[in-house]
């Protein structure tokens, strides 16, 4: 980067370790006793200027109905022709099929369609009263392919204003490969709370996503203002509900960016510091979760417990590394969950990424060469907790690398091992699936919020965001065949 609480299982609770080192070493102290730490979190809450407290989601329980309803009237779901005139036929995928369709051709389609297309592929006729999310047991994020999508770029642009990017999120799933057998495909948002500083924020102009406050509900470049019938109108969070249910409905794991370093975030619009508010930290990790994400990706997670600061280019302080531990033990605890994924940037396969409780790394493993990736995988075999993996590209992708030496990464970082057992995480972004036009730069994009309207109508931008090439459409389909290779190993 440049620039509810639930009842605590006690027994998976206490094989957490929690450590006291700043630095690691051989012989990491075991804190049995966590009323301790529990005092002190709450101890920081009293002297949290903002009076935060996690009240958990009390939306609707069946969003997803509660949307279509919203955008229709009517809770019957009609076939999608278009998705079954366009069913992906790279491979023998069975009732794992997508559709093969360009992004902004996607984009450009109600969202009413988006969701009959999705039950389409499903084949089924109503969504269903309860969603989980896909089962690949607890330990599924040390093997999972990470796509990063920055919902403010897919957004709809009115004039200045930018919103519905969830709704158009909800549009790219039926043209996105669900998750193997053997392994998940994971979405994550470059945006889920507000720009710090509101800059950007819902309009165009400077909005960095390197920023978050907190506890200031959901970014309005991804909620809909105008989701309402009668008496009865779309939450924020049922919203952001809705997307993670109908992801999970697709087979797709989800996830979302926050940073770490205190400069970029506020809470509710006042400066953010570590010493006080740790709590509101991971009360807003939590409610994430609440609201269905299955994993958090952690920007500048590499440089925790100040390490290897000559290369840090954050702005203001990170977590010590006990520090760390304690945020994702008690993100864990206060969840209930002990299958979320937490991704750090740059991390590598340094024993104090795992012991500090991370479950995946990113960039490690050379993705041009599948030998390397296939080397790394065999070092990380032992360790089915944690492992670093390769990067196809980054949030600092200018744009530049060619359809060939994508696809390539895909397939190495893919198909990188002995043993599929033993696959490393791997993590790119939306241009690599769905190539962005030679005009937007994936990092600018994160810095900023801009129309790539060519006439000031929404369809445009879709357009204008998205290569529209014969090309890029060749390439969309050629990662297409590599997904489906990977679909039943």
């Amino acid at each position: 980067m440049n620039m509810k609480i639930n009842n605590i299982n006690t027994t998976k609770t206490n094989k957490t370790n929690l450590f006291l080192k700043d630095k690691p070493t051989n012989n990491f102290p075991q804190v049995s006793n966590t009323v301790a730490i529990q005092s002190e979190l709450n101890a920081n809450a009293i002297l949290n200027k903002a009076a935060i407290a996690f009240k958990g989601y009390y939306g609707d329980h069946q969003p997803s109905k509660k949307l279509f309803w919203l955008l229709t009237g009517r809770n019957h779901i009609y076939e999608d022709n278009l998705t079954n005139e366009r069913l992906f036929n790279g491979g023998n995928t069975g009732w794992k099929q997508w559709v093969s369709m360009r992004p902004n051709e996607a984009l450009n389609r109600s969202a009413e369609q988006a969701i009959q297309s999705i039950c389409t592929l499903q084949r089924t006729y109503r969504l269903p009263d309860y969603v989980t999310t896909p089962n690949y047991g607890d330990k599924w994020g040390r093997h999972a392919n990470y796509i990063e999508i920055n919902p403010r770029v897919i957004a709809k642009h009115d004039g200045g204003k930018v919103s519905e990017g969830l709704l158009n999120m909800i549009k790219l799933l039926p043209i996105i490969p669900p998750s193997p057998n053997s392994f998940a495909n994971c979405i994550i948002l470059s945006q889920l709370y507000p720009c710090a500083h509101r800059n950007g924020e819902g309009y165009t102009g400077y909005g960095s996503l390197y920023t978050a406050d907190l506890h200031s509900g959901i970014s309005k470049n991804l909620t809909s203002d105008w989701l309402s019938r009668g008496q009865e109108r779309m939450g924020d969070d049922e919203m952001v509900k809705a997307f993670n249910d109908l992801a999970h409905i697709r087979g797709l794991k989800t996830g979302f960016r926050i940073p770490l370093s205190s400069g970029q975030l506020t809470v509710q619009g006042r400066p953010f510091n570590w010493a006080t508010d740790k709590k509101a930290f991971v009360d807003a990790c939590v409610w994430a979760i609440e609201l269905g994400f299955d994993a958090i990706y952690f920007d500048s997670a590499k440089h925790v417990g100040f390490y290897d600061m000559g290369n840090y280019y954050g702005n203001g302080n990170l977590p010590t590394y006990q520090e760390m531990q304690e945020i994702l033990y008690y993100i864990r605890c206060q969840t209930g969950r002990t299958d979320i994924a937490f991704i750090g940037e740059k991390c590598t396969p340094d024993g104090r990424f795992k012991d500090m409780g991370f479950t995946a790394g990113t960039d490690w493993g050379k993705s041009d060469s599948k030998e390397s990736v296939k080397y790394e995988s065999a070092c990380a075999c032992g360790n089915r907790d944690y492992a670093s993996g390769p990067e196809v590209s980054n949030d600092n992708d200018c744009g530049g690398m060619s359809f060939e030496q994508r696809l390539s990464r895909i397939e190495n970082s893919i198909f990188g091992y002995y043993n599929i057992h033993d696959k490393l995480p791997t993590y790119m972004q939306m241009t690599d699936i769905f190539p962005l036009c030679p005009y937007t730069n994936t990092h600018d994009a994160m810095l900023n919020s801009k129309s790539h309207s060519a006439y000031g109508d929404t369809s445009s931008h879709y357009n204008n965001v998205f290569n529209t090439s014969d090309a890029a459409f060749n390439h969309q389909n050629n990662v297409y065949k590599i997904f489906a290779q990977a679909m039943y190993l």
